[in-house]
């Protein structure tokens, strides 16, 4: 049950780039590697973009055999920050174009697995080739591949802006990613410079001149292990991992199609663990309304505890669940609206990561991205997540509420 990553654009191998240093200096057995490995393990990745300054340094990750020379495809010149140059590419190229290798690439790869599951998908929103050449691919692979499922980890722009057509782009892609997308896990720029800026102890300015985007994509690596790193739960009696986490929590939190957008919320501690106490953490930062004002509400909730012992969180598991529920509002049509998974805590090697994984993180409303005369109420959820000693994950959809701390996913769909 393995996955195929995509990692479009700039931004997208950039956060791929963080996402394989978590998962290959993390101290796993073998058997953990197989949801990200082919069989002659080579990492199941394919990275694009339209220039090659950043998929150029993953070339040297080629001679040390993690990746499949043949997967890096890049093109001779970038989209200009364009959605349609994007999404039709250069004329001239034909057969040759970076969508078309793309996509001979992928089957390639799905032949390389014992059973393909689905596509996890790396890309922003504002560019060129992140927003347009994703929007094709995702649309494609939905056509081709229709039984595999998509989840997309989306990057919103800075609010204040980074181009003069990034909403444009957003929207555009957006409406894409609605169509053709199981699920939309979605990231805010100027969220993530807030994170990182703490982490580092710095204010986060204006212009993010003090925080790297290295340190920005490393927090958003750390979030997304926490919730697609292998769970026991998950793992066959020969100790291998099946691999289903991402598509596992799209079942879990995506329980009507059209509700697809996750909200992430994080939140850890170290010594003795309250679960309680983690999860009230996590509900006292959640907005409880949108810009608008509707009130929000969630339609499907996912906690993923992770600790050094995984019954720990079993003791207060209903007492937690009960107050999540209170908290994001579920609604009343749902009649499993909670569930939960504990895992070990993941352990990367890298100092930064250990930090940014130990401390708590800050719920963070995605449709606030959307705020410009473009967007009016788009429909877009909210994701919380926690790392430290002991930490609590929290995921949901659209509807139209905020989720909680622990390992979680809650669906919200759009206010009514």
């Amino acid at each position: 049950m393995s996955a195929i990553w995509l990692q479009v654009g700039q931004c997208g191998n950039q956060i791929g780039q963080e996402w394989w240093r978590v998962v290959t200096h993390t101290k796993s057995r073998d058997a953990d590697m197989y949801p990200f490995c082919s069989l002659d393990g080579k990492l199941s990745a394919v990275c694009v973009d339209g220039e090659p300054k950043v998929v150029k340094k993953l070339q040297k990750r080629v001679k040390s055999g993690s990746f499949r020379e043949s997967n890096l495809i890049m093109g001779k010149q970038g989209r200009g920050n364009n959605w349609a140059y994007g999404y039709h590419g250069v004329r001239s190229e034909g057969e040759q174009s970076l969508f078309h290798r793309t996509m001979e690439s992928l089957r390639k790869e799905m032949e390389r697995r014992d059973c393909y599951s689905g596509t996890v998908l790396f890309h922003s929103l504002s560019g060129g080739t992140g927003a347009g050449l994703s929007s094709r691919l995702c649309q494609a692979i939905r056509d081709e591949y229709p039984l595999g499922h998509i989840l997309a980890v989306s990057v919103a722009p800075h609010q204040a802006g980074e181009s003069p057509l990034q909403h444009y782009n957003a929207l555009l892609c957006l409406s894409w990613l609605q169509r053709y997308a199981d699920g939309i896990l979605l990231f805010h720029n100027d969220e993530a410079l807030k994170h990182a800026a703490s982490l580092q102890g710095k204010d986060a300015p204006e212009g993010g001149q003090l925080v790297s985007l290295s340190a920005m994509n490393a927090y958003i690596a750390s979030c997304l292990a926490g919730l697609l790193c292998p769970l026991k739960i998950f793992t066959a009696q020969s100790r291998i991992s099946l691999g289903t986490e991402p598509w596992e929590l799209l079942r879990s939190t995506c329980p009507v199609p059209a509700l697809k957008f996750l909200h992430t919320a994080q939140a850890s501690t170290r010594g003795t663990v309250f679960w309680d106490s983690l999860a009230s953490s996590v509900t006292q930062s959640i907005p409880r309304e949108s810009p608008s004002g509707h009130p929000y509400s969630s339609s499907a909730l996912l906690a993923v505890a992770r600790g050094p012992q995984e019954d720990s969180f079993l003791l207060g598991c209903p007492s937690v669940l009960r107050k999540l529920k209170q908290a994001y509002r579920c609604v009343p049509w749902n009649p499993f609206p909670a569930t939960y998974w504990t895992g070990q805590l993941i352990r990367p090697g890298l100092s930064l990561l250990r930090r940014i994984m130990s401390e708590a993180g800050q719920v963070h409303h995605s449709a606030c991205y959307m705020q410009s005369p473009l967007s009016a109420d788009v429909p877009l959820c909210m994701s919380p997540f926690l790392y430290s000693e002991h930490t609590l994950f929290l995921f949901s959809i659209p509807y139209s509420s905020p989720s909680v701390c622990l390992d979680i996913w809650v669906a919200y769909p759009h206010p009514s």
